[in-house]
């Protein structure tokens, strides 16, 4: 029998853990635009539940996603990119990002992880109008770039975003930008413009004021009733009613800011807000295999 020295018997659960983690992929091969100098910038990650892998990631400066792909015979073709909030100064990326992103791939349908510029971050140098902004469609384009080989359609590419995540979609959502053809950077010739959006306990930024038109994306939205979000969630729900954009409202009684999605605590009715999301892309024709 071959005996396993104590130190590999230690380093075990740290291979296989690294193993686990999905694969990822960097906006762009040299850095952010103007930023390219901090692409090799180590992000910070602190962990807060040993039980739950929760944690706390700050210090982005080569912006990426996740990656989680159902099997082939299971996909949609439909894939959601996540935007985990944090106010802009960290991202809570386990509760308000992978858990969701595995329960959409167990389904059928694809999801990536966003990890985007933090404006608010101590000694910050970016602005969340801009930067984070241009992370989110950048995002869109590039996962769009990849239809082919993740086996997604190109015209079901949505958003999703938590707390200040919902303003990165709302920024996304409100500054349509479209297809270049002249753009030097193939990616970037590629509408980034979302298929739907779904706003989870939304900040206001992005979304609050924002100019709805009918071409404005279907959208979901999720929120606590003692929540200051719901608000202005449903003055945009009354928004996009007024041009006649489809749209769910779900304001879930005695519910917080933040409750995201915890496989292991699924005991309030706002537990339950990834079923009826996975509604609301049936009923947008999300869920039908091509």
């Amino acid at each position: 029998m071959r005996r396993l020295s104590l130190a590999a018997l230690l380093l075990a659960p740290l291979a296989a853990s690294r193993a686990a983690e999905p694969p990822l992929l960097h906006l762009w091969d040299n850095g952010a635009p103007g930023f390219e100098s901090r692409k090799d910038d180590k992000e910070v990650r602190d962990r807060v539940s040993k039980e739950t892998g929760e944690y706390r990631l700050t210090n982005v400066h080569n912006p990426y996603v996740t990656i989680f792909l159902p099997p082939k015979e299971k996909a949609t073709g439909t894939v959601v990119i996540i935007a985990p909030g944090g106010g802009h100064r960290e991202l809570w990326v386990k509760h308000e990002g992978e858990n969701v992103a595995e329960w959409l791939r167990d389904r059928g349908v694809a999801a990536v992880v966003l990890r985007y510029r933090l404006g608010r971050e101590t000694g910050s140098p970016y602005k969340i109008a801009e930067h984070a902004l241009q992370d989110g469609q950048r995002a869109v384009r590039l996962v769009r770039s990849k239809a082919a080989e993740w086996n997604i359609n190109p015209d079901r590419v949505g958003m999703m975003g938590f707390s200040a995540g919902g303003e990165v979609v709302g920024l996304v959502v409100g500054n349509p930008n479209k297809a270049n053809p002249e753009a030097p950077d193939a990616v970037d010739r590629l509408s980034a413009r979302p298929a739907f959006q779904a706003l989870i306990y939304s900040g206001p930024q992005g979304v609050r004021g924002q100019a709805v038109t009918k071409d404005t994306p279907p959208a979901f939205i999720a929120v606590g009733d003692t929540d200051g979000a719901a608000t202005w969630l449903v003055d945009y729900f009354t928004a996009l009613r007024k041009e006649k954009v489809s749209s769910e409202l779900h304001v879930y009684a005695k519910a917080p800011h933040g409750f995201g999605y915890r496989p292991n605590k699924l005991t309030r009715p706002c537990d339950k807000w990834p079923e009826r999301f996975e509604e609301f892309l049936a009923v947008q024709g999300m869920l039908k295999k091509e």
